[in-house]
């Protein structure tokens, strides 16, 4: 009996070392939510506030490794302050486009993943709004793209998956007398593998 027990331990774990090597194609729908906020080296401070997200992403691997290209529309909201008081809310429509490469580990379509890389953002539209003044000093005048990069993990059960990632600004995304400004954001999100 206990022969048969491992033999059939030992085939099941060939059969799931097996599948890691095999070529794969993923493709689906994903979304969810993001939570932004603008650092500064200077005097301005922000607040964090939530967004959203949603698109496509596409997973290609074999031998455990993967590259997984995504492309979807993100709103980013945030709250800047002056050392004065004056807030201006910025809200931020971009295509995000992050070029991933990752690693799963698991087998019978559960598994865990991490994965990294840099996310190019396009930067569709930016509403300012004035809460306490409008002065045209503290209006923000931003970049039309900006760099980035992700560091996340995420849990693929079935079809579904869930995504958890934080974004790390590279390039400045501001234009005027604060350029030093950098987008950080986190996001969780769900996806659904259509393929």
């Amino acid at each position: 009996m206990k022969k048969v027990i491992l033999s059939a331990l030992f085939i099941c774990l060939n059969v799931a070392a097996f599948s890691q090597v095999l070529p794969s194609f993923q493709f689906g729908i994903k979304g969810g939510t993001n939570l932004s906020k603008l650092t500064s080296d200077n005097t301005l401070s922000s607040d964090n506030r939530s967004g959203y997200y949603g698109g496509l992403y596409a997973r290609v691997g074999a031998a455990g490794i993967y590259f997984q290209p995504e492309v979807y529309l993100a709103g980013k909201n945030t709250t800047l302050e002056s050392n004065d008081g004056v807030k201006d809310k910025v809200k931020f429509t971009s295509l995000d486009v992050p070029l991933l490469i990752g690693t799963k580990i698991g087998a019978a379509g559960v598994g865990i993943r991490f994965n990294t890389g840099p996310v190019v953002s396009f930067v569709l539209d930016n509403k300012q709004s004035f809460g306490n003044a409008t002065s045209e000093v503290f209006h923000g005048d931003f970049k039309n793209q900006a760099i980035a990069w992700q560091f996340g993990t995420g849990l693929d059960i079935g079809r579904l998956g869930i995504d958890l990632r934080y974004e790390a600004g590279i390039s400045k995304i501001g234009k005027d007398g604060y350029d030093d400004r950098r987008l950080d954001l986190f996001t969780l999100g769900l996806a659904y593998r259509i393929f």
